[in-house]
């Protein structure tokens, strides 16, 4: 059966984003180009730094192809940083017919829930350690009381954030399992399986995906580093190839997006593996 719904949408644009930093104005005419290339259905939304709402908004209405379509965004704010600004551009861009805002994304902090009022549905990125665990408390508790949110983790290294290994990837997504929560993932997913990159060692899309198949079956954090340390891309592949669309269905309940800057990377290293198409694949 085709492979193709299990990567629908996954992959969302974060070109804007470090190590990409593409312009804004690059960024926005890309993303609309993507929508009717190869590997269309296989991007998600485009990921925008709050602050650059205002900017965003001039640019799409200088696109003649936001008329028939608007251009979906998500907007973003780093942990540590003031939600103010995203709860104001997400007002700013309510009035604009050329942008919808798909989400907002955010780091965990005492002021997290102000998001909540936006109406949209929210990403909360937590840490590590204890940090996680209050963390995913709180987005638990954000769930049960019929709020829109989801879990999110970086799984890149930044300047103040070493690189997750393994056990750490593994240890989340067991965590946020148990919590019954969804998840996306940030940061360093830029290839299909876990290897080595250049000087750094990267984690798998596969080996995420395989892992969240099997945390969902009941497997723990040990089990989920094996699968996570996996470097096999033949072996990956037909583990997925395995799943059935009920499968897929559950693994995308929960693993729900992630970004990445160079979004088609790791597209063509699935059609390289056979799982997906370069058609179109326009029906969204």
């Amino acid at each position: 059966m085709s492979r193709t719904p299990l990567f629908d949408r996954l992959v969302d644009d974060a070109a804007v984003f470090p190590p990409g930093l593409a312009p804004l104005d690059v960024a926005v005419r890309e993303h609309l180009d993507r929508r009717t290339q190869p590997y269309a259905g296989h991007v998600g939304t485009l990921l925008v730094p709050a602050v650059a709402a205002a900017e965003l908004a001039r640019l799409a209405a200088g696109d003649e192809r936001t008329v028939a379509r608007a251009l979906e965004v998500g907007l973003v704010v780093r942990p540590g940083s003031p939600v103010q600004p995203l709860v104001e551009a997400t007002d700013l861009l309510r009035d604009e017919a050329r942008v919808v805002v798909i989400g907002v994304e955010l780091g965990w902090s005492s002021g997290w829930r102000s998001a909540l009022d936006l109406d949209v549905p929210v990403a909360v990125e937590v840490g590590r350690g204890t940090d996680q665990v209050a963390g995913l408390d709180d987005i638990a508790a954000a769930v049960d009381d019929d709020h829109d949110v989801i879990a999110k983790f970086r799984t890149g290294a930044t300047p103040s954030w070493p690189w997750p290994d393994e056990h750490a990837l593994g240890g989340f997504i067991d965590a946020v399992v148990l919590h019954g929560l969804s998840f996306k993932l940030t940061g360093g997913l830029h290839h299909a399986v876990r290897g080595r990159y250049g000087s750094e060692q990267q984690h798998g899309l596969l080996n995420v995906i395989v892992a969240t198949h099997e945390a969902l079956g009941g497997a723990e954090a040990p089990e989920l580093a094996q699968i996570l340390a996996q470097t096999s891309a033949e072996l990956l592949a037909e583990r997925v190839s395995r799943l059935t669309a009920v499968d897929a269905a559950r693994v995308r309940a929960s693993f729900t997006a992630y970004g990445c800057c160079g979004v088609l990377d790791p597209l063509v290293e699935l059609a390289a593996l056979g799982l997906i198409a370069e058609h179109p694949h326009l029906d969204r």
